[in-house]
């Protein structure tokens, strides 16, 4: 009791240090109360101090018009919102129930998805087509992974071990997130989960005012979570808050500077990102999201989930790309496709085809643009407060990176030249 007497004690002096500090930046910067906590329960307190943090920062965010920095990372409960974002209201309601089905059939059934939004349409329609621009490109680096013959890894599993590393508990997935926080200088900016209900193998959302990032524990292995880290936090996220500084941070303003869609060149430079690091960065995922994309517009579900087993042999994983390419359809028997997932590989080679002409420092801090946007937004760019992530900032080892990835692919300037003149 002694014990829990002078820990009590401890936490409660703590607490009150942080409401002095709070009090003394409030009268700093000329506003006219302050904050007192006296309770008795130590719980009380505790509830009552984190209350108050997140009012001063709160304060402090939305005056300043910059996120401020805390000391750890944030936990604020799901969000309530009464439309979710497109990825969460494409999620099949009755998902699990037409999985076990599908399989049960022996991968012969065709799944009827049901969605919680009825009307999905309007959405859709914009990702009804799908694109064989850069086909070829995806013959060359899917031989990699075809376990029906003689290729480097034999199957995409076996590059998943080889090249990925062991799946990290979650102590260790939470300490890496915490390690890179700190090395792009934006600790208590973002809120975390992990998850096992993903599709994807993370996804950054704004929920309730705050930067969200939900990552895949499945995916989260020992050598790539970092690249993945930089795919949402040190591109998505830092060109997100540097997008919020700039003169066309609105729909309106993009729209009438009549700014090209951000898409390909946000999701190709963020894709980039996540293989920067690695010693063999292949380009497998893209590649293979883009060629079952092309191949679900003209197959069912079940053809198309015996039609990519060339390249890869586990059941659970064909489920999760064919899910994917899938993703809207409530007949899956129909020929069909969500070609969102096609914008990944789209992007990576626009920039590459481009990368010794592009200022990649500049294209961060100008936010959510197109690379070819950004000579004419270079004079209207607030660039004083802007930030880069850490990995940008030698300009010559970014470009070697962004070779040997070219080099890694079997891909060559001549052939995207060619295709993107």
């Amino acid at each position: 009791q002694i014990g829990q007497i002078k820990s009590s004690m401890v936490l409660k002096q703590n607490l009150n240090l942080k409401i002095f500090y709070i009090n003394y930046k409030l009268q700093r910067h000329n506003f006219n109360f302050s904050f007192h906590i006296f309770p008795l329960d130590i719980s009380v307190a505790s509830s009552a101090a984190f209350a108050v943090i997140n009012v001063y920062f709160l304060f402090f965010r939305s005056r300043a018009g910059v996120i401020r920095p805390a000391t750890s990372l944030p936990h604020i409960p799901k969000a309530s919102s009464a439309r979710p974002c497109l990825l969460v209201a494409l999620r099949p309601t009755n998902l699990q129930q037409e999985r076990e089905r599908f399989f049960q059939s022996e991968f012969t059934y065709e799944p009827q998805f049901e969605y919680e939004e009825a009307e999905l349409s309007t959405v859709l329609d914009k990702y009804r087509e799908a694109s064989d621009l850069f086909l070829q490109q995806v013959t060359e680096i899917l031989p990699y992974f075809n376990f029906m013959r003689p290729g480097k890894y034999g199957s995409y599993e076996n590059f998943e071990e080889v090249t990925g590393g062991n799946v990290l508990p979650k102590s260790q997935v939470w300490a890496a997130v915490r390690k890179y926080l700190q090395k792009e200088g934006c600790v208590g900016e973002v809120v975390v989960r992990l998850s096992d209900e993903l599709l994807s193998q993370a996804v950054m959302v704004v929920e309730n005012c705050r930067p969200t990032l939900t990552i895949n524990l499945s995916g989260a292995r020992q050598h790539w979570l970092e690249g993945m880290l930089r795919h949402e936090i040190g591109t998505h996220y830092l060109r997100g808050v540097n997008n919020s500084l700039q003169p066309w941070a609105s729909s309106e303003r993009r729209k009438a500077l009549g700014l090209k869609g951000a898409n390909p060149t946000e999701e190709g430079l963020a894709s980039l990102h996540s293989v920067l690091l690695r010693k063999q960065p292949h380009l497998w995922r893209a590649a293979l999201l883009y060629y079952t994309v092309h191949h679900a517009a003209a197959m069912s579900f079940s053809q198309l989930f015996h039609h990519i087993r060339r390249f890869v042999h586990s059941p659970d994983v064909r489920w999760e790309y064919c899910l994917r390419a899938k993703r809207g359809q409530t007949d899956t028997s129909r020929p069909g496709c969500f070609s969102k997932d096609q914008v990944y590989l789209d992007g990576i080679l626009r920039i590459l085809r481009h990368r010794r002409a592009i200022d990649f420092q500049l294209l961060t801090a100008l936010g959510k643009v197109s690379f070819e946007d950004m000579e004419r937004l270079r004079p209207l760019a607030t660039l004083s407060r802007t930030r880069i992530p850490h990995f940008m900032m030698d300009t010559d080892r970014y470009q070697a990176q962004l070779n040997h990835i070219l080099a890694s692919n079997e891909l060559s300037d001549a052939e995207l030249q060619r295709l993107l003149p």
